[in-house]
Formats: structure tokens, C-alpha cells, sequence
């Protein structure tokens, strides 16, 4: 780094260390900006070592689950909390340190100068005997600072799951979509068919081809927006799993046999059991016995504290005049007379158990209002899907008898296309509806804190009992 005069900026490998204008960028000299590191990223299910063949959800958000930097981050702070706690826990423990010397001197004397070499191993001891709560403080703190960071890994293991799992009914939701409008647009194809055969024939005019070249067109367009649609979540899907967004991966064929169940529970019973089950929350109330360990602390600041040190060594030396053991023992205390920065400390302290205590209530507002959107989220799905099935029967009976009635020569293009037009709609909801029910489903057991290790979306706790 070469720095010029105090009023210019120094430079970095002969660049200005910051941009020369507010309206320019900073153009890094080679070498300046560490390389991105080259990293084997799986480019299909197969790579990452776990499954091969096709996929079902549970191997899905497992893959998720192992692959999401999300869960890696937070297990190494978990690691590091762990460690952190047995460092401060170490404390009760006595310190032994030992060294050695090897000194070789020279004496000025009357008659000679004396050389000689001297070699002084020592050990030494070290020990808090008591200081009134700070250490036992500390530990604490450490304690709860480790179960708040394990308890966020569990958290980021729901937030992962549920990721995966949502990505993962979307790419279904698309998928059927895409087969409603591949039908769609076959069936168009027979109307543009039947209604060209019926112009030949003289009892169709040009406007029902035309009527239905247009259905075929719309039907076009709707089966290349379906394909896109499922190109994109199936990217979507793979970046859950923490995979490339072009990677390659089959899933498990799913025919349409969700089964759409009532919840019983009430949505007071669930609020009262995320409040329990939260692992974010659980975090939120460790933070808060850290914060009070952490009172402990500065207050132990404010009063004496008692130590144990002791020290031996012997020195071995070629001049017999230093050779001999040396010890020492050292009981010390020491004594707070005036430091006004430990008061402040004090309130700080105290202060930031405020601090946690807020932002748990915060977030139990928040939870609250998480379950009860998604209760009835899910509530609202699981009539939408069974009214889905009522739709799709009525939409599939009238295309039914519209079609009959223009083969016959009695009903209209007109009639047929809009019976048609209303029953792609029919399968679309059809389509939609359980995937949006299981979303909805994993969302509420997500938001009570019961989604499982595996993101296991089971059903809500009934009110028979509590399920555990």
C-alpha cells in the first residue's frame, strides 16, 4: 500500500483505495478481490450422493435439507455456540501453564568475568475462587446463548422444509395445469375438426370454423403459458434443493388421490400450542436468560473477588549459586472502589433484558397472527378443493351434452365453446385445489411449530388430544 500526502487517499496496488468521483465505480486492481472459490455443485439429484431414481416429497426436502447453505449456516453457529459455552464453562476450572527459560549471561568481577548458563522450567497455577455470581453469570449466559442457537438451526430447519415443500406443490399445481391444457387443446382440435366437417357438409357456416380456430389459438397460447409456467417452478423446485436451477431430476408420478382432511382443532387451541412449540420463539426466551445471566455479570463487576495463583519452578544452572527451587503462593483480592462506567454497564445490561423481552412479544403477536391466517387458509382450501370436484363434474356434464347438441345440429359453436371455455377452467381449479391444500396444510404445521425433521406436514393436533 503506498499513502501520499495527508490530504490524498492512499492507493491499493496502485489504484485509489476509493472511487475518484461519487458518480464512478471502483475499479479493482488484479489480485485485489479474492477469487470465488470453485465448489463441486451437484447438476443433478444423483450427484448429491443421496437418492437416485425418482423423487419422492420426504427424499426432496431431505435433499433440501442438506444442501440449503441456510441449514449449514445455522449449524456451524450452533457448533460455535456450543463451543463458546464450553470455553466459559472451563472457567471452573484451574489454569496450569508451564514454560521454561534457558538464559546464558555474563558478570562483570574483580578478578574474572563469570559465564553461566541457566535453564528455569516453571509452572503455574491460576484460580477464581469466588467473585459473587460474575463467573457462574457467564456461564449461564453461554448456556443460553447455545440453546438459542440451536434452537434457530431448528427453526431454519422448518423455514428450509417448508421452502422445499411449497416449491414442490407448485411444480405439481404446474404440472397439472399443464396436462388440464394439453386436454384442452385436444379437445379444440376435435371441435376445429367436427366444425370443418359440418362446413363441408353445409350445415355449419365459415364463422363456427373460424369460432373455432380461435379456441384452438387460445388453447395454444394457454398450453405454452402452462409449459413455461412449469419450467419455471420446476427451476424454482430445484434451488429449494439446493441445487442449480437447471438441474436434472425426475419425480415419483403423483396421480390426483390427495385426500382432503378436516382439521378439528380450533384455531385458539393451535395459537396456544405454536406459542409452545415455536422453535424461534423457544430461541427468543433463551435470549432472555442470557440477557439476565448477563445482569449477573456486570453486577459481579461491582464487588470483590477472590483468586488463588501459585508458581514453582527450579533453576538448573552450571554456577551452583543460582540452582535451588522457587515457589510461590498468592491468595489475592481484589476490591471495586469507584468505576462509574459498571453502573452504566449495570443498566445496560438490565436494559437489554427489555430489549429480549420485547421482541418475544413481538413475535408472539406475530405467531398468533401466522396460525390464524394460515387455519383458515387452510380451511378455506379444503372447501375450495371439494367444491373444485362439484365444478369439474357440473363443467364436465354440460361440455357433455353442448358437444352432443352441436353434433346433433341443434346447439350452437357459440354454446360448445363456452361450455369448454368453462370447463378448462374447471380443470385448472380442479388441478390447483390439493396442491393448494397440501401448501396450506404444510404452512399451518409450520406456523404451530409440528413440521416435522423431515418436513413431515402432518395433520394439526385434533381435539381429542394433542399430538406430540
Amino acid at each position: 500500500m503506498m499513502v501520499g500526502c495527508s490530504h490524498n487517499l492512499p492507493d491499493i496496488n496502485g489504484v485509489p483505495a476509493a472511487p475518484v468521483s461519487r458518480a464512478e465505480p471502483w475499479r479493482a486492481p488484479a489480485g485485489t478481490v479474492p477469487p470465488e472459490p470453485r465448489r463441486a455443485t451437484p447438476t443433478t439429484a444423483a450427484d448429491t450422493g443421496l437418492f437416485s431414481g425418482p423423487l419422492v416429497l420426504g427424499q426432496v426436502v431431505d435433499i433440501a435439507l442438506r444442501n440449503n447453505p441456510q441449514t449449514a449456516l445455522t449449524w456451524s453457529q450452533a457448533r460455535v455456540g456450543a463451543a463458546q459455552y464450553g470455553a466459559a464453562a472451563a472457567s471452573y476450572v484451574p489454569t496450569v501453564d508451564a514454560s521454561s527459560n534457558i538464559v546464558r549471561s555474563q558478570t562483570a568481577a574483580q578478578q574474572d568475568n563469570i559465564k553461566r548458563t541457566t535453564i528455569t522450567p516453571t509452572a503455574s497455577l491460576s484460580y477464581l475462587l469466588f467473585d459473587f455470581g460474575g463467573r457462574s453469570g457467564t456461564v449461564s449466559a453461554a448456556r443460553s446463548a447455545a440453546v438459542a442457537l440451536d434452537l434457530n438451526h431448528n427453526a431454519a430447519l422448518q423455514n428450509v422444509a417448508l421452502q422445499a415443500q411449497a416449491s414442490y406443490f407448485t411444480y405439481q399445481a404446474q404440472v397439472g395445469l399443464l396436462d388440464a391444457a394439453r386436454l384442452t387443446l385436444a379437445e379444440a382440435d376435435t371441435n376445429l375438426v367436427s366444425a370443418q366437417q359440418r362446413n363441408r357438409a353445409g350445415v355449419a357456416t365459415i364463422a363456427d370454423v373460424l369460432q373455432a380456430r380461435v379456441q384452438v389459438a387460445q388453447a395454444q397460447l394457454d398450453l405454452e403459458s402452462a409449459q413455461g409456467n412449469a419450467q419455471t417452478s420446476r427451476g424454482t423446485l430445484a434451488v429449494a434443493m439446493g441445487l442449480p436451477a437447471n438441474a436434472r431430476f425426475d419425480l415419483v408420478a403423483i396421480g390426483d388421490t390427495i385426500s382432503i382432511d378436516a382439521t378439528l382443532t380450533g384455531v385458539d387451541t393451535l395459537i396456544d400450542r405454536a406459542l409452545v412449540l415455536r422453535p424461534d420463539l423457544a430461541a427468543l426466551r433463551a435470549q432472555i436468560q442470557q440477557a439476565q445471566a448477563q445482569v449477573r455479570v456486570a453486577r459481579s463487576a461491582e464487588l470483590p473477588s477472590v483468586t488463588l495463583g501459585a508458581n514453582i519452578g527450579k533453576s538448573f544452572s552450571d554456577v551452583s549459586n543460582f540452582q535451588g527451587l522457587n515457589y510461590s503462593v498468592t491468595l489475592g483480592i481484589q476490591l471495586p472502589i469507584f468505576n462509574l462506567a459498571r453502573q452504566y454497564n449495570v443498566t445496560a445490561a438490565q436494559a437489554q433484558v427489555d430489549v429480549a423481552s420485547a421482541r418475544a412479544d413481538v413475535l408472539r403477536i406475530q405467531v398468533g397472527q401466522q396460525v390464524y391466517a394460515s387455519y383458515y387458509a387452510l380451511q378455506t382450501a379444503a372447501q375450495r378443493a371439494r367444491t373444485s370436484d362439484v365444478l369439474l363434474a357440473s363443467a364436465t356434464q354440460s361440455e357433455t351434452v353442448a358437444r352432443a347438441r352441436y353434433r346433433a345440429g341443434v346447439g350452437t359453436i357459440v354454446d360448445l365453446v363456452t361450455a369448454q371455455t368453462a370447463l378448462a377452467s374447471a380443470r385448472a381449479q380442479r388441478a390447483q385445489s390439493r396442491w393448494v391444500w397440501a401448501n396450506a396444510l404444510a404452512q399451518l404445521s409450520h406456523d404451530v411449530g409440528v413440521l416435522g425433521p423431515r418436513g413431515q406436514a402432518g395433520t394439526p393436533p385434533d381435539s381429542a388430544g394433542i399430538r406430540r
